[in-house]
């Protein structure tokens, strides 16, 4: 494939290219959104690769300006910020992925294989549901049968990755490292009372159960 880096910081975009290219990809390097937004326009790439800070245009900016040109070249951002926030202002802004980093390039490399295999003119969801369970990625909103449902917003992270991963098992150490960024085992309930919580809202009102325990693994959320 042929990639777009666009990052500031003369090491990353090194690393980023050197794995690309071992890859057997050909990858553009810039470091300024101005002259990146210039090339994602002008010329066809496979997959952009921004980073949400860099000088000129900012990365968020930069891909903003590549949808309203009409480009659906598939955008991963990098971001030294992972929030649930953060993650949505990025899929507003035209974004289809996001890696925080530090990060792995193995990782990168996967992400940017899976873009890449994606049809080109698919639509970056902003609507999650799953039976009668509706989540407004944008609006921070969830109903349930027509009923707002009132969320913490780590409950609302907690809910949207057993959504995202509806019919599949998502283990407690996907929980901990997705919603509480947690890369150990805190040896704590942390992720149990929340689900307990969560539980309490989305299905206890209701007289079809969503959220199903899979004994000694996680969790799945299905109807």
């Amino acid at each position: 494939m042929r990639i777009l880096v666009v990052e500031d910081d003369l090491k990353t975009s090194q690393y980023i290219a050197k794995g690309l290219s071992e890859a057997g990809h050909i990858c553009d390097v810039l470091a300024d959104g101005h002259d990146a937004l210039f090339a994602a326009t002008r010329d066809a790439y496979d997959v952009i690769v921004a980073d949400r800070m860099v000088p000129g245009l900012d990365g968020l900016s930069m891909i903003k300006a590549v949808r309203a040109a009409g480009v659906r070249t598939p955008a991963i951002f990098l971001t030294s910020i992972g929030g649930v926030d953060d993650r949505v202002e990025g899929l507003e802004a035209g974004g289809d992925d996001y890696l925080v980093k530090p990060f792995a390039f193995s990782e990168l490399l996967a992400r940017i294989n899976a873009l890449g295999r994606r049809p080109a003119a698919q639509e970056q969801k902003t609507t999650l549901r799953v039976a009668d369970l509706e989540m407004d990625l944008i609006m921070r909103r969830v109903t349930r049968h027509g009923q707002t449902i009132d969320l913490q917003p780590r409950e609302f992270s907690l809910l949207e990755v057993l959504m995202r991963g509806e019919g599949r098992v998502i283990t407690r150490t996907m929980l901990l490292e997705r919603v509480w960024d947690f890369h150990f085992d805190p040896k704590t309930s942390v992720v149990e009372t929340h689900i307990s919580r969560l539980r309490s809202k989305i299905d206890k009102p209701f007289e079809t159960q969503l959220i199903h325990t899979v004994r000694h693994t996680g969790y799945s959320l299905h109807a």
